[in-house]
């Protein structure tokens, strides 16, 4: 059974690295996690 999740806020963001950087915040990810999801995207992208 799928528990009910609340729906993400809408990005405030254009720009691809910063709607990251602001989801990553929303889930309290740590500073370091999001240095390394944004160097892996950029790396990609």
């Amino acid at each position: 059974m799928k528990t009910a999740t609340a729906p993400l806020p809408p990005l405030r963001s254009v720009k691809v690295l910063d709607q990251l950087r602001e989801r990553i915040r929303y889930l309290h990810y740590s500073l370091r996690t999001e240095q390394a999801y944004v160097h892996w995207v950029r790396a990609f992208i």
